[in-house]
C-alpha cells in the first residue's frame, strides 16, 4: 500500500516551510505556509506541527528561516543562535527538535553567511528526506514482528503526522499491510488533546486501514478481554532506562505487561539520549485549559488546579522490542551500536 500524506516540507519557491496544521484535524486538511521563526515557534507549542520526528524537521527548517531571514551578515551568527534557543524552548522533553536544530548550526559552522544560509537549506532538506527513509525502514524492520491476522493498539500519533511521511509506529502497521498481513488498530483516543482519535484514526482511515477509535481507560479491559494481540507506540525520547511517551504509555505498558501482551517501541536513532537517564529528563507540563475544558466547555471547576503532564516515562524492563531504522533491538538493552549518538 501507499500514502499519500505529507506533513512537513521546503517550499523552495517561497523560502516557506509548509505543514498541515493538525490543529484542524479531523475535520478539514488545512496546509499551512510558515514564512518566519516567530510564526515557527507558534506553530510547535500549538502543536500545529507535532511529533518526535517531525518536530526535528521544523527545527531544522527553522534554523533555515533564521539564515535566510536575516539581512545582515554582521549579526548573522547572534540571531541565528537566538532563533535557535527560542525554538529549542518550545518543547524541552522531545529530543528530535534541539537534534534537527543542532544538525543545521553544524553545518554552518565557521563558514560566511551567504555559504552558511545555502548550506542550511540543504541540510534541512537533507534530514527531511532521511526521515523519510528511516521511517520506511523502521516500518519493513517492524512489520515482521506482528501477526499475519491480529489487532494493534496504539496511543497518541506516531504516524505520518508525526513525520515526514509514513510514520513510526503507523508506519510498521502500514508496511505490515503493505505485506498483506491482516492488521486491524485499536487508536487510544489520548486525552486531554485526542490525537489519538483526531489524527491517528483521521490517517488510517484516509488509507484504508481498518481502525477503531477508544477511551484510553478502555485499552486494558479489551488486553483482558483478549482484543488486542500487541501494543506498538512511538517515542519522543530514549534515554538508558526508559521510553519518554504520551502521557498514558507507561500505563498501557504495565497493562499489556499484565496480559502477557507485547509491548513494542518504534523510533529512529535520533530519538536516543543513552547518555542521560530518566532522572535528567525536564517532563513538559501544558496548560491547565487543556484540561480544564472539552470542546470549550468547562469540566473541572473554577480553582480545582490540574496537573497536565505531556509524556511519562515507561521503564525499559517494560519494552520487548524498540525498532529502528538499523534494526531491533531487544532487552537486555545493549545501546552500543547507537554510540554515535
Amino acid at each position: 500500500m501507499n500514502s499519500d500524506i505529507k506533513t512537513i516540507w521546503w517550499n523552495d519557491e517561497n523560502n516557506a516551510v509548509m505543514l498541515i496544521d493538525q490543529t484542524k484535524l479531523p475535520v478539514a486538511c488545512v496546509i499551512t505556509e510558515v514564512r518566519t521563526v516567530k510564526r515557527l515557534v507558534e506553530a510547535i507549542r500549538r502543536l500545529e506541527i507535532r511529533g518526535a520526528p517531525a518536530l526535528g524537521i521544523a527545527g531544522a527548517f527553522g534554523v533555515a528561516l533564521s539564515a535566510l531571514s536575516c539581512a545582515s551578515d554582521a549579526e548573522f551568527a547572534e540571531t541565528v543562535a537566538m532563533d535557535a534557543a527560542l525554538l529549542k524552548s518550545t518543547r524541552p522533553t522531545a529530543v528530535n527538535l534541539a537534534w534537527g536544530i543542532d544538525r543545521v548550526l553544524r553545518s554552518m559552522e565557521n563558514l560566511p553567511p551567504m555559504t552558511a544560509r545555502l548550506l542550511a537549506v540543504t541540510t534541512a532538506k537533507n534530514l527531511s528526506a532521511e526521515d523519510e527513509k528511516g521511517c520506511m525502514l523502521i516500518g519493513r524492520n517492524g512489520a515482521s514482528l506482528l501477526p499475519q491476522i491480529g489487532t494493534v493498539l496504539t496511543h497518541c500519533n506516531a504516524g505520518a503526522l508525526a513525520c515526514s511521511t509514513w510514520g513510526t509506529a503507523l508506519g510498521i502497521i502500514r508496511s505490515a499491510r503493505k505485506m498483506e498481513k491482516k492488521i486491524s488498530v485499536v487508536s487510544c483516543e489520548t486525552r486531554p488533546l485526542l490525537q489519538g482519535s483526531r489524527l491517528t484514526a483521521w490517517e488510517l482511515h484516509h488509507d484504508g486501514i481498518p481502525v477503531t477509535s477508544i477511551i484510553d481507560a478502555e485499552a486494558a479491559w479489551l488486553m483482558r478481554q483478549g482484543k488486542i494481540d500487541c501494543v506498538v507506540v512511538g517515542a519522543d525520547r530514549i534515554t538508558k532506562d526508559a521510553v519518554f511517551n504520551k502521557i498514558g504509555t507507561y500505563m498501557h505498558a504495565v497493562c499489556a505487561r499484565h496480559h502477557n501482551i507485547p509491548f513494542y517501541v518504534a523510533a529512529p536513532a535520533s530519538t536516543f539520549d543513552i547518555g542521560a537517564a530518566e532522572a535528567d529528563i525536564v517532563v513538559e507540563e501544558r496548560s491547565r485549559c487543556e484540561v480544564a475544558a472539552f470542546w470549550g466547555k468547562p469540566t473541572v471547576p473554577e480553582g480545582v488546579p490540574v496537573i497536565n503532564y505531556a509524556f511519562d516515562a515507561t521503564p525499559l524492563d517494560l519494552v520487548s522490542a524498540i525498532i529502528t531504522e538499523t534494526g531491533v533491538l531487544y532487552p537486555p538493552y545493549d545501546f552500543s551500536c547507537l554510540g554515535h549518538m
